[in-house]
């Protein structure tokens, strides 16, 4: 048995003459999706496999197809003959320009065989001299392969070893995404032993020593392992003392290192190239003078084996000498390895006769976290998810660190000022944290983050930063926006649309063992940031927004609104016990009407005073009709029930009606802690919480709502009765409803590992006439309104709460700006109406945000949509709380 070893990520072109079985073998070792074939493009652009003139246009769509395979990190293989070098040439520059290894599986089978499995096919109508000539072409391509650029080949000659012929897989040198520490990167040391030794220290290495007393290795006694971003040698005092350690500390496992440009050029001295002792070479050549001529030929094959970079901790992580974008990573190629060594430059020079850097970190959007050297800056700076951490040690700075993934930085000074620098140490240009660009947010995006990938449509963007643009608070102070809600399964009890009992079903078929029942507040969503000093900090003491993200009630009141919540959270003790001095908190501000005045009036408001006033008339006019002995009983029946069904409708909205004066009569209720300085609470289960908002409203009764609820075990029927009880009683006294939430908290999965929904609302018979009109009970527009699809409401609940999540972790994580704005900016998208403002002047000022509509058309003049549902106004209801 043959084994041939391909790298996991490659172009892999199968080459043989017709009838040597390169279909077969790439049927047998390859999915059906990985392999393209020349064939199947000719059929595809001329409807004939067989149409050779149709062989430069089946390339060019095979070539555009396997490109776009490669720059999605996919294995590619090409069923083709392959026999030409132009061919083969088309193929490797495919390969080149994605970064990637072209690979040749060569399958030489006898002229006879092949013959005659040529014959066997109708489609094969050529004669055998043209096999012949195949043949001929094959000799040839056995020596050119690897001057080509193929990087492996392999031949597999005759049919029993074709047949016989085994794929291993084997991973890149540079992935190492196994290797998930913690980690200690270490920037450029640049021969300055003395210093490394103190960091190591520092950072809790212990060093051991050989018997001169030269540290030859470093252990950490938790285990973490050190990762050097390469430079380790020239302008320092003592280059053979860092290389000395470093390999040793690598060579025993507790330290990978990447090489940086430094290295490289000493490799390159070494080998007995000409190279120009400049930059510190001179010094390090003569202090490698009286080294054994073992240690410099260690040396030697040392740096030859240091790979450009690598990508650790299953991808989150990557590390090279200058850096390396996104399409680079995980890839082999020349152009990479001169990137991660060198990073970009302009062509340009500056006063001092140095190269003008690309500052490639200003446009890097990558998931992964790159930590690099190379250019030395006073003090690192995160850019977008990077970071440089050579600080100069040389020239007089300091040798820094970085703990990973803590992204604490650790630091040591310089002993003294080693090498001159030829520039000053000043600060790289960067595009500071604050500032955003438009092309973050508009336009169709493909935003990835740890709970999935999402799409947002150009017109959605479009429409969401018409909203965002104009109303929205300060991007710095928009953390977070609640997602919408989905409702529970469709009720069977009679009578109701919704019932716990589809709610409970909901959870317990997703694996949830334990619920939380909260009480719904009929009120005005409030995400509420407050921050333990009233001026000051980044976000100057706080913000209180809708889940739109517009200012609650503006100046004065937002502010009096966070001085009550500063005070309680206070009085509560959270800021020492939390361990922060910010808090982000998700509430619901009572009544409904302190926020949502216009909105009852105009569209709730209308439709029962018109119903008050005309039915009366009606059921005066009918009873006439009846004294008359004309048959208008069952009509007039009818309306009676409307009348019923009007007065109940025109009591649910009324419920939720108070005066207010200021924030007299103003309430909030608290339900969840989300997150904190450095940290998110979303791991932590309802019950914590709770438990915290309860404390809020013990330390300020008179302005915090409790949350009532009850925690139910699904298993156990009486505590779902009793749930069941509690529900009806309380919307039977008037209430809205509950939300039923898994207890686990808001990042709660199910058993299959994916996210839950992180609340169903579960709304009370009365209540709903507001949402569907004041019939909807009716038994036919019931039994309508039951066949409505939930799916799209319930796939857009999880996608926002997955943004959510994110964003939550952006924000704990001290994420860039602009990574944390496209998250919250792609929520508010994701129930945008698809609208382009700029194209369409009759549009109104604002760009419409969608609504939560039913399927159905309410009755008596109700408008199809929920209260407060969608992103209109600030009266949002739908998210994660109660």
């Amino acid at each position: 048995m043959t084994t041939l070893e391909l790298p996991e990520l490659a172009l892999v072109a199968l080459v043989g003459v017709s009838g040597s079985g390169k279909s077969t073998f790439a049927r047998r070792h390859f999915a059906p999706s990985q392999v393209l074939s020349s064939d199947m493009f000719r059929a595809m652009v001329a409807d004939d496999e067989n149409d050779q003139s149709a062989s430069a246009d089946a390339f060019e769509a095979l070539h555009h197809v396997a490109a776009t395979r490669l720059r999605r990190g996919r294995l590619t293989v090409v069923d083709a003959t392959n026999l030409q070098p132009h061919a083969r040439a088309g193929l490797v520059r495919v390969a080149r320009e994605h970064d990637v290894l072209p690979v040749a599986i060569v399958l030489d089978v006898p002229e006879a065989l092949a013959w005659e499995r040529t014959e066997a096919r109708a489609d094969r109508t050529f004669g055998r001299q043209v096999l012949a000539r195949m043949q001929r072409d094959l000799r040839r391509t056995y020596g050119q392969l690897a001057r080509e650029g193929f990087r492996k080949v392999h031949v597999l000659r005759g049919a029993e070893e074709i047949d016989a012929a085994e794929i291993r897989y084997e991973r890149l040198y540079n992935d190492r995404r196994e290797l998930t520490g913690p980690f200690d990167i270490v920037g450029d040391v640049h021969g300055c032993r003395e210093e490394l030794e103190a960091l190591l220290l520092q950072l809790g290495w212990a060093l051991r020593r050989d018997d001169a007393g030269r540290p030859v290795d470093a252990v950490h006694p938790a285990g973490r392992t050190a990762v050097f971003v390469g430079d380790l040698v020239d302008r320092g005092p003592d280059s053979p003392g860092v290389l000395r350690l470093v390999m040793g500390m690598v060579a025993a496992g507790h330290a990978i290192c990447v090489p940086g440009n430094h290295e490289q050029k000493l490799l390159r001295k070494l080998r007995g190239r000409d190279v120009r002792l400049t930059h510190g070479l001179a010094e390090t050549m003569a202090q490698l003078e009286s080294e054994s001529p073992d240690f410099v030929a260690e040396v030697a094959g040392f740096v030859d084996g240091l790979v450009s970079h690598f990508v650790l901790d299953g991808g989150r992580l990557v590390v090279a000498h200058a850096g390396l974008k996104e399409a680079y990573q995980g890839r082999a190629s020349g152009r990479v390895r001169a990137f991660a060594l060198f990073g970009e430059t302009t062509g340009e020079t500056d006063e001092y006769g140095l190269p003008v850097r690309y500052p490639w970190a200003r446009d890097y959007r990558g998931s992964a976290m790159v930590v690099y050297g190379h250019t030395p800056t006073p003090v690192p700076e995160w850019v977008n998810n990077t970071i440089c951490i050579d600080t100069g040690c040389v020239f007089g700075g300091r040798l820094t660190a970085l703990r990973y993934p803590e992204k604490e930085l650790v630091s040591v000074p310089a002993v003294k000022e080693w090498y001159a620098p030829a520039r000053p140490l000043v600060d790289a240009p960067v595009r500071p944290d604050t500032v955003l660009d438009l092309a973050d947010v508009t336009g169709r995006r493909h935003i990835q983050h740890a709970y999935g990938t999402l799409t947002v449509p150009a017109e959605n963007a479009a429409a969401a930063l018409e909203v965002m643009s104009r109303f929205a608070v300060d991007p710095g102070r928009l953390v977070w926006l609640p997602p919408t809600m989905a409702p529970c399964s469709t009720s069977t009890v009679e009578g109701f649309l919704e019932h716990p009992a589809q709610a409970f079903e909901d959870y317990r078929s997703a694996g949830v063992e334990r619920v939380v029942c909260e009480e719904k507040h009929m009120g005005s969503r409030a995400v509420v940031l407050v921050e333990r000093e009233e001026t000051g900090g980044p976000y100057g003491g706080g913000v209180v927004h809708t889940r739109t993200g517009r200012p609650f009630f503006g100046a004065p009141l937002d502010g009096e609104l966070l001085s009550r919540v500063r005070a309680a959270v206070t009085a509560a003790g959270l800021w020492a016990e939390l361990g922060t001095d910010t808090l982000l908190l998700d509430c619901e501000l009572l009544p409904w009407s302190a926020k949502a005045g216009g909105l009852i009036r105009e569209q709730y408001a209308s439709v029962g005073a018109a119903g008050r006033a005309a039915l009366p008339a009606v059921l005066d006019t009918l009873d006439a009709a009846v004294a008359r002995g004309l048959p208008v009983g069952d009509l007039r029946a009818r309306m009676a029930d409307r009348q019923s069904e009007v007065a109940g409708y025109s009591a649910a909205y009324r419920a939720y009606v108070a005066p207010t004066d200021g924030l007299r009569g103003v309430t909030l209720a608290p339900f969840a802690v989300l997150a904190g300085a450095g940290v998110s609470f979303v791991e932590r289960d309802h019950g914590w919480h709770l438990d915290l908002a309860d404390r809020l409203c013990a330390a300020d009764p008179e302005f915090f709502t409790p949350t009532r609820r009850q925690v139910v075990d699904l298993a156990d029927e009486r505590a779902v009765a009793a749930a069941t009880d509690w529900w009806l009683a309380l919307t039977g006294a008037g209430g809205e409803g509950m939300v039923v939430k898994p207890y686990a908290g808001p990042a709660a999965r199910s058993t299959r590992g994916s996210l839950l929904q992180p609340g169903i609302k579960c709304r009370g018979r009365e209540y709903l006439r507001i949402i569907y009109g004041p019939g909807y009970t009716d038994p036919g527009q019931l039994a309508a309104l039951r066949r409505r699809s939930l799916g799209r409401k319930r796939g857009l609940a999880l996608r926002e709460h997955a943004l959510g999540l994110a964003a939550l972790d952006a924000f704990a994580e001290h994420a860039p700006l602009w990574r944390r704005h496209e998250l919250v900016f792609a929520i508010l998208a994701c129930e945008s109406e698809p609208t382009d403002p700029a194209s369409d002047p009759s549009l109104p000022p604002i760009s419409p945000v969608r609504p939560d509509k039913s399927p159905q058309k309410p009755s008596s003049g109700a408008r199809e949509r929920e209260i407060g549902g969608g992103r209109a106004g600030g009266a949002g209801r739908n998210g994660v709380g109660g």
